[in-house]
């Protein structure tokens, strides 16, 4: 990171069940509660956007069923308790590269299976190229994290909207909630999509 200007928060695991958790939980949830002091705005009723420290706040996920989940969290925790962050367009996405695709001393990120494939024959073909599949952010090296997901120069982010949160918090309510049957509905309706499934 840029030490100037650039702050890096760890979250471990995944964080409280916003879903039925009152504000006081909130507070007093281990995973939260550095977010919340890092932010300095509060939450809920005693919000104050003109305390927030840092102009974007960037989610960083591995790119998998885990790293999903904890983005929902994050988005329905920020959508709940501060949302005037998302509508001042201060929370982010960031997109880590899911293949680095390389031959000899080129090399390319690619952020989709058709990217690596349009790389693969760019570089003249699979028997020649080495691809290596990130399945997490800790896969990286310093140096490769900066250059793919944390340099202002060179990263991709995405601006989390009021839309993407709704949709977040939607989510999280019907996997999260007490009704069975919506829950189900939902996992039968998007159990095709699933690639990267941990047993």
């Amino acid at each position: 990171r840029n030490a100037t200007y650039q702050a890096i928060l760890p979250l471990w695991g995944k964080m409280l069940n916003v879903e039925k958790a009152r504000a006081d939980k909130v507070y007093g949830n281990e995973k939260l509660t550095p977010v919340i002091i890092a932010l300095g705005t509060g939450i809920g009723e005693e919000f104050d956007i003109q305390k927030l420290r840092y102009n974007k706040i960037i989610i960083m996920a591995d790119a998998d069923v885990d790293g999903a989940h904890i983005r929902t969290l994050l988005l329905t925790f920020f959508y709940r308790y501060m949302r005037e962050l998302i509508e001042a367009g201060h929370v982010y996405l960031a997109q880590p590269p899911l293949f680095k695709v390389s031959k000899g001393k080129q090399h390319f990120y690619a952020f989709s299976d058709e990217q690596r494939d349009m790389y693969i024959e760019q570089l003249g073909g699979s028997g020649a190229v080495d691809i290596q599949r990130y399945k997490g952010l800790g896969e990286m090296d310093p140096e490769q994290l900066w250059e793919t997901t944390m340099d202002p120069a060179t990263r991709i982010m995405l601006r989390v909207t009021l839309a993407d949160a709704m949709e977040a918090d939607e989510t999280f309510s019907i996997l999260m909630g007490d009704k069975v049957e919506p829950r189900r509905e939902f996992i039968e309706k998007n159990a095709k999509y699933v690639e990267n499934l941990d047993i």
